[in-house]
């Protein structure tokens, strides 16, 4: 039980840990700062790893990953969106900011 309780504490803070970035993105509207490589490679990772639960039929592993490749690939692609398209899904998502 004691395992079972670290391990889903651990995916949780795995994933709740993308969404201080994502969000800054959406609120800033900024992604200079962002290293396009560094969340190319863990979208992958997180690709990679949603496969492997797959294979072993492991749900919380899939949940897991495929939430975080969701959240890096968000961060990703606004990263590499054109500057009025980061803008475009930003407004859409949060439309209280006004630049």
């Amino acid at each position: 039980m004691f395992v079972l309780v670290i391990g889903s504490l651990a995916a949780l803070a795995s994933m709740i840990s993308f969404i201080p970035q994502a969000w800054r993105v959406i609120k800033t509207r900024r992604t200079d700062e962002l290293s396009a490589s560094m969340w190319l490679i863990s979208s992958i990772g997180f690709a990679l790893w949603t496969v492997y639960g797959v294979a072993l039929r492991m749900w919380p592993l899939i949940i897991e990953n495929a939430v975080c490749l969701v959240l890096a690939s968000f961060i990703l692609m606004m990263k590499l969106l054109p500057q009025r398209h980061v803008h475009m899904v930003a407004d859409a998502l949060d439309p209280s900011v006004n630049d």
